[in-house]
């Protein structure tokens, strides 16, 4: 029971910290410390200690080197190199997978889930059911990162994604409707079919070639936020951490 709770309390410490660095409340560069952290969530402080370590890990955090913790700022470029990065690992696992060939119930798994995404559409270019295409989204990646049977790939992309900017979802438009960003999940989508296509008829450079063009439109949607309307980037919780 006591166990439970520890958890429990861990994993409250972990969503509300996450929740107020993406959101900009706790700016980068800020200093945390275990002791008045707690006393805010009122909490003991393992779990705060144990949450500030959890987002070391997902790099939203860095440790100090006099004690404590420092949340962590980026520039346009580091957004621009964690797209860059995931999707040089995400087209290694579908190389992989195309080259050593995938067993058919995996196969038959992602194929699932791109159809289970068509499903998301509307008949007008930009009408998507977003909050299901953004929980499907994330599983088809997840599963793409799998189909090469190797752990090492998997963690790689894994942790080329943890960067919530940097993650397949990171530039999803959100009920805000950003129009521009809609209209690129019809690209995306076509995209998921390639990558599957691709790997199923192993033909591994062009499933590489095909997987890494997906993520740069991540890249395509952040560019339109910086030359069409900054004023958007507020819409985009994880770009609080990014400073020009």
């Amino acid at each position: 029971m006591v166990e439970i709770e520890a958890r429990t309390h861990a994993m409250r410490a972990l969503i509300a910290l996450r929740r107020r660095i993406l959101s900009g409340e706790i700016a980068g560069g800020t200093r945390l410390y275990e002791v008045p952290l707690a006393e805010d969530l009122q909490i003991s402080r393992t779990p705060v200690r144990e949450a500030m370590s959890r987002l070391v890990e997902e790099g939203l955090l860095e440790r100090a080197r006099s004690g404590g913790f420092v949340v962590r700022s980026f520039g346009m470029a580091d957004v621009i190199d964690a797209i860059e990065l995931r999707g040089v690992m995400e087209g290694t696992a579908a190389r992989l997978a195309a080259e050593r060939g995938v067993a058919a119930d995996d196969l038959a798994l992602i194929r699932d889930i791109v159809a289970r995404l068509d499903e998301c559409f509307g008949e007008e270019p930009g009408d998507v059911e977003f909050d299901l295409y953004s929980d499907l989204n994330a599983k088809f990646h997840e599963q793409l990162a799998r189909l090469c049977r190797s752990k090492v790939v998997e963690m790689e992309v894994l942790r080329a994604s943890r960067l919530p900017f940097a993650s397949p979802s990171a530039f999803l438009p959100d009920r805000a409707k950003i129009a521009a960003f809609r209209l690129s999940l019809n690209m995306a989508q076509e995209q998921h079919h390639a990558i599957v296509s691709a790997i199923a008829s192993r033909e591994g450079a062009r499933a590489e070639a095909l997987a890494r063009e997906h993520a740069r439109i991540a890249r395509a949607n952040m560019q339109y936020l910086l030359d069409a309307d900054r004023g958007l980037m507020a819409r985009v919780p994880s770009l609080a951490l990014v400073v020009d």
